[in-house]
């Protein structure tokens, strides 16, 4: 079938170049038009459900809002885990989906959840949810800075101007705002003078709620004209509010000025935002929609900014803080040169070993075509363009050419030899057709050798699934290509003179080299095989030399510090520490800007606790650096200047820990889950894990969450007091509210701005226990004032400052940070020290996560698909040769791909991840291909020969067999150093890249390399010395046949012909083999091994 095709396409040139030509534009438009990203997203999909319950301590809101959510929404379809975050007024709910799981899909799911669970909820408590974002969404970040300019104003300029038009960009599910002050009107009453008046802040809040509205009155008709009726109601400014009168006395009005002062002030701040140590700033965000193209969005994001930045305040300006498409063009670009060199190289490699320009354009052309149509494909199945998926592309580049480069020499090899009376035409298709099929079925092993990458889950899975889509693709059009285009292109390309391969300089070179080693080779096979296999058995040490990580860190170009201080820390104090720590680090002289937030901007995308600060470092390009300077070395410089009492540091990237905080919840390498039914018991447990942590050898930092460590001031109303007084609880918990808590009142229209209006007493009325006690009053409903000391118990305590879950149970983490890359060896060393330090009660228990759960998930999956993948691989092969013993030599040399990997890792000092096992994954069938073609051309030459020996009426005979194997592997030794130079010589441009993205493609074509190197060298001598081992043994066997026929497997069906010789084969082995391992042979004897 495949060699009709062949056939076919080289006698129909025109229609194969017309099929060409439509498939190039196709491809040209994938190109133009597919998505670009810097990283594939990797986050899951996610339905975040906010609640706000203002006032609330965290207790509160998880017993009323985030327990109930959770509990409910456990039994979503197709979610695996919901976490739960309690803060401060505010409950968030995220609820994690398996693979796959349509985002919208979930939304609508998780609605359904959420009416049953609203009605569990306390009155006036509506949840809702979160944006349709992913979480790796946040791609851009600005500051909003202005000369005299206060942080209210700029808050303001960002919340009613900056952030509604960033929102109408394309593409943008959320913008977010942060930092600086929301304005606010306080009402600030005196409770002496509201006692002399005998007014209630009950009365004083409904006076003021009352007194802000306007209404309509339908519409009147005058002199033939209609009126809309308005009545005109909101406060337009505090001397409205000043105004609204509370009582009135003998026709005397109180005013609220009367008993109270009226002032703009800032609302409470959960978050904070500094710029390059200079002070405060505002933030805005802006969050990516799902499925959205990252760089289109960021473009129209800032084209948005361009336009409305002429109509701010003058002196506001809009300042870039975090542009992800810096990263991206990054990447691209990398790509786009490694693409471009890959290239290059091996049109070299062609040009070099054939001497003929126009030989070596079959393979020039069909490469970019093959590229072309990878791209068309992309595009079809909605892939974007980025570091993995072009780095599929990348690492297929030099196999895509191999079955160009074998056809092509094997038509010049045909070529040398026909008589100048051969057709050319002829040649040209019988050297395709010879050597076609099993070229293509070659590729298509290489094709399935990366079905165990799509097999991977999870965040792996998304990371590694587009590399292998786009180098299936890749295989595949090369595949197609080389047996319909390239007999074409041969037609067109391969005429005139064609230089002889002994005169070759480079080919007379490798000929002089490689026929002493096989003549070693054929009188020492058994020596040789024995030497392959301790080679093989020493790749043991580099392997038990190198560590373990889930992937090798990305260097995003932006640094993200992440330090943690203690729970209780005043927000004012926090913008100080977070001041002091941005000016340290932009004294570097590698940092462009510093960009830190501490707290949660306003968005339900972020659930950082005021103690948790988010730094964004954006680094210089690296010819700005210090000589010497490495991004892990700049990292241990500023750790080590960023020392600070009570703070726990960790360093990673900004897209990383998105990734990491939204799978694990752990934003740190490594992480440690305690759960258990009692906080104080999940603190105490913790920070034994972290003390014990701390003194581990390769612990840079470690930090349990203080859970418990919140400051309260507790009013515990007195039941018997409140009967006495008849007071209900809800009275007293009012007035805490409006008192004490500042609870919004109502909303003040200004135009297309809102701001709270809301009540509470003055400082000084509520700075301790003993004046809160004092100077509050309940007012009862026989409209005595009693205060509030006199019914309730108050005092300062501890508690929780925010309570976190992870399906519906409570939990604590411990954040580990490592300096070891051996992640798993680490966490091999830590779990046996908690499990041999810690006790845990019954009810408490731990679990590890972070990178080290990708990494047991990762390898507990590819530990059942790769033998499910060989098997396979040898089905093909076994299905191409129709042999058993030949299928057995090309599995058997896989394992020597493994010897130069593994040493080339350990002298790089690579450690083994998911990466390194998509090489070797990818590397085994490029090695199954290098012996493939080994085979192809010992047996062509043994079969001709064969032919030889029976045109002259003899057998076979072990000198045939050894100038077959000498003409087979030594004459055809141009063609397989070609594929293995092509491949190798593609990979090349991958190691020596630097740029983003560099540190994942290395460790895929690193282990490739070292194995192509091995199993070339290993190749290019066992398979010779195994295929001698076998076709002597069927020579034996053909002559014991002649002479006793008992063969009656011989006549069969093609695919089982040779079975019973491959069995008696199978046998002989096994007998010489018992005669070695039992040391029995005798040296005489020797040589009828």
């Amino acid at each position: 079938m495949i060699g009709k095709v062949i056939e076919w396409s080289a006698r129909n040139i025109v229609l194969v170049l017309i099929g060409t030509g439509f498939l190039v534009l196709a491809g040209l438009y994938a190109v133009k038009t597919t998505p670009l990203d810097a990283i594939p997203d990797l986050s899951d999909t996610q339905v975040i459900v906010y609640t706000e319950y203002s006032g609330q301590a965290p207790q509160v809101v998880e017993d009323l809002v985030t327990y109930p959510l959770t509990t409910s929404l456990l039994s979503v379809p197709k979610s695996k885990v919901v976490r739960g975050f309690s803060f401060f007024g505010v409950s968030f709910v995220y609820i994690i989906f398996d693979d796959g799981t349509d985002p919208y899909w979930a939304r609508s799911r998780v609605l359904e959840y959420l009416s049953a669970a609203a009605r569990r909820l306390p009155p006036g408590v509506t949840p809702a949810l979160g944006p349709d974002a992913t979480g790796v969404g946040w791609v851009y970040q600005y500051a909003v800075t202005g000369k005299g300019r206060d942080l209210a104003e700029l808050r303001t300029t960002q919340d009613w101007r900056l952030r509604y038009a960033i929102a109408k960009a394309d593409g943008v599910a959320e913008v977010a705002s942060v930092g600086g002050f929301v304005k606010q009107y306080s009402v600030v009453v005196d409770p002496r003078r509201l006692q002399s008046f005998g007014i209630s802040l009950d009365t004083v809040r409904n006076a003021i709620r009352d007194s802000n509205m306007d209404v309509g009155g339908r519409s009147v008709e005058i002199a033939e004209t209609e009126y809309a009726v308005r009545g005109r109601g909101y406060f337009r400014n505090t001397a409205d509010i000043e105004s609204i009168v509370l009582k009135s006395e003998a026709g005397t009005p109180v005013l609220l000025r009367d008993v109270a002062r009226v002032e703009l002030a800032p609302d409470e701040r959960r978050g904070v935002t500094e710029l390059n140590g200079e002070g405060e700033v505002v933030g805005g965000i802006a969050i990516q929609r799902y499925g959205e193209n990252a760089l289109s969005v960021i473009d129209s994001v800032k084209a948005r900014i361009e336009e409305v930045k002429g109509s701010l305040p003058e002196g506001t300006e809009v300042q870039t803080v975090y542009d992800r498409s810096a990263l991206i063009h990054r990447a691209i670009e990398t790509l786009k040169t490694t693409l471009l060199e890959e290239s290059l190289i091996v049109a070299a490699v062609c040009f070099v070993f054939l001497l003929h320009v126009r030989s070596a354009l079959v393979a020039i052309i069909m490469l970019p075509i093959g590229i072309l149509i990878a791209f068309l494909c992309m595009r079809l199945l909605g892939l974007s363009s980025n570091i993995m998926s072009l780095g599929g592309i990348a690492i297929a580049i030099g196999a895509m050419v191999d079955a160009a480069i074998v056809m092509v020499e094997n038509a010049h090899k045909r070529l040398e030899r026909a008589g100048p009376e051969t057709p050319r035409l002829e040649v040209i298709i019988g050297a395709a057709k010879e050597v076609g099929p099993a070229l293509f079925f070659s590729l298509l092993i290489i094709t399935v050798s990366f079905l165990p990458i799509f097999t991977l889950e999870a965040q792996e899975g998304r990371l590694f699934k587009p590399l292998a889509y786009t180098k299936t693709f890749a295989m595949a059009a090369a595949a197609f290509l080389s047996v319909t285009l390239v007999p074409a292109l041969m037609v067109i390309f391969i005429r005139g003179r064609i230089i002889a391969e002994q005169r070759n300089p480079l080919n007379r070179l490798l000929i002089w080299l490689y026929r002493p080693v096989i003549a070693g080779v054929l009188r020492a096979k058994i020596l040789t095989v024995a030497v392959a296999i301790v080679i093989l058995g020493a790749s043991y040490w580099p392997a038990m030399k190198l560590g373990t990580e889930f992937m090798p860190t990305l260097n995003e170009g932006t640094l993200f510090y992440m330090p943690v201080t203690l729970p209780g820390i005043s927000i004012t104090k926090t913008a100080e520490l977070l001041q002091t720590q941005n000016k340290i680090i932009k004294s570097f002289p590698e940092v462009e800007s510093v960009f830190g937030k501490a707290g949660r901007a306003a968005t339900a995308t972020d659930p950082a606790p005021t103690e948790m600060i988010e730094t964004i470092v954006n680094l210089k390009p690296k010819d700005q650096w210090r000589p010497g300077v490495t991004v892990d070395s700049l990292i241990a410089e500023m750790d080590q200047s960023l020392q600070f009492p009570g703070v726990s540091n960790a360093w990673t990237m900004p897209i990383k820990a998105r990734i990491d905080m939204l799978s694990t919840g752990i934003r740190t390498p490594v992480g440690v889950k305690v759960f258990g039914p009692d906080l104080k018991e999940i603190e105490r447990l913790g920070r034994e894990i972290e003390q014990v942590l701390r003194k581990l050898p390769g612990t840079s930092s470690a930090f349990s969450e203080r859970v418990m460590g919140g400051y309260y001031l507790e009013i515990t109303p007195d039941r018997q007091q409140l009967a006495r007084y008849g007071l209900m609880v809800s009275e007293v918990q009012d007035t805490i509210a409006m008192a004490l808590g500042a609870e919004p009142i109502t909303t003040a229209v200004e135009g297309r701005e809102r701001y709270a209006v809301n009540l509470r007493l003055p400082r000084d009325f509520r700075s301790d226990p003993e004046a809160i006690a004092r100077n509050v009053r309940v007012t009862s409903a026989s409209g005595v004032s009693i205060p509030l000391g006199e019914v309730a118990n108050i005092r300062l305590t501890t508690g929780p400052s925010s309570i976190r879950t992870e399906n519906a149970q409570l939990a604590a983490y411990i954040f580990v940070d490592t300096r070891e890359s051996d992640i798993g060896g680490y966490v091999a060393g830590a779990q046996r020290a908690v499990a041999e330090s810690v006790n845990f009660p019954p009810g408490y228990y731990v679990t590890w996560s972070g990178q080290f759960e990708y990494l047991v998930r990762a390898k507990a999956r590819l530990a059942i698909v790769v033998p499910v993948t060989l098997l396979i691989i040898f089905l093909l092969l076994y299905l191409n040769f129709g042999r058993l013993t030949e299928t057995l030599v090309v599995m058997l040399s896989l394992p020597f791909s493994l010897v130069g990997g593994l040493w080339l890792m350990w002298w790089m000092g690579f450690n083994l991840s998911v990466a390194v096992a998509v090489s070797f994954i990818a590397l085994a069938g490029v090695a199954a291909e290098t012996g493939v073609v080994m085979l192809i051309y010992l047996q062509n030459a043994l079969a001709e020969w064969r032919h030889r020996a029976e045109r002259e009426g003899r057998v076979l005979s072990k000198t045939d067999l050894y100038g077959a194997i000498m003409e087979g592997a030594v004459d055809r030794v141009r063609p397989k150093m070609m594929t293995v130079a092509a491949i190798m010589a593609g990979l090349l441009p991958i190691v020596w890249s630097t740029g983003a993205g560099s540190e994942v493609m290395q460790r895929i074509a690193v282990p490739m390399i070292g194995g192509m190197v091995s199993s070339t060298v290993l190749t290019l001598a066992v398979i010779p010395a195994i295929f001698a081992l076998v076709e002597g043994a069927r020579m034996r066997i053909r002559n014991l046949d002649r002479a006793t026929p008992r063969s009656v497997l011989r006549n069969g069906n093609t695919g089982f012909a040779h079975l019973g010789e491959d069995l008696q084969v199978v046998r002989r082995w096994s007998a010489w083999l018992r005669k070695i391992i039992s040391a029995r042979v005798d040296p005489s004897n020797r040589s009828t091994l």
